[in-house]
């Protein structure tokens, strides 16, 4: 009986890391059109257990827009230009890229083996391959996540409508 108490708290524990909220393919349709002067990023991660806990903060140009979140996904649309993600655990990990207006690029983060925690890399993929995972990913986009110019750029209130 103890060995599975501690199985059930084991595996409660190992959930908590994952990401919840409504799906890419239930939402799809109610994202917003990116305005013609912008591009827009698209930030996930795959749904693995290895390294679940690690879920650090994913820097744009300096600022925090959202946490690398097992099985999650958000997106921000930016000016044309020169752009750095960025993910810090026991080290920073940066990823350099050229978004163009219209563009859409996607930035997965995977977690590797570190010293004492997990690493967590962003990486560019491809259309297609971001277009594979997404699907079954959660919306883990925040109220009041600010683009440079002010305007809110994800909404869960977004979710909530795509939802109903």
């Amino acid at each position: 009986m103890r060995l599975f108490k501690l199985l059930v708290i084991g595996i409660a524990f190992a959930l908590t890391g994952c990401a919840s909220g409504i799906k890419h393919k239930d939402m799809v349709a109610s994202i917003p059109t990116m305005q013609p002067d912008a591009g827009r990023v698209y930030f996930y991660r795959s749904a693995s257990m290895l390294g679940a806990a690690v879920q650090p903060s994913i820097k744009l140009d300096g600022a925090t827009v959202g946490d690398s979140k097992p099985g999650g996904f958000f997106y921000v649309d930016r000016a044309a230009g020169d752009h750095e993600v960025m993910c810090t655990t026991e080290v920073d990990k940066k990823l350099t890229f050229t978004l163009e207006n219209g563009e859409v690029k996607y930035v997965k983060t995977s977690v590797l083996p570190g010293l004492l925690i997990g690493r967590v890399i962003p990486e560019l993929v491809s259309a297609e391959e971001a277009q594979k995972e997404l699907p079954d990913l959660s919306f883990t986009g925040a109220d009041g996540v600010q683009e440079s110019d002010g305007k809110v750029a994800v909404k869960k209130s977004i979710a909530r409508a795509a939802a109903k």
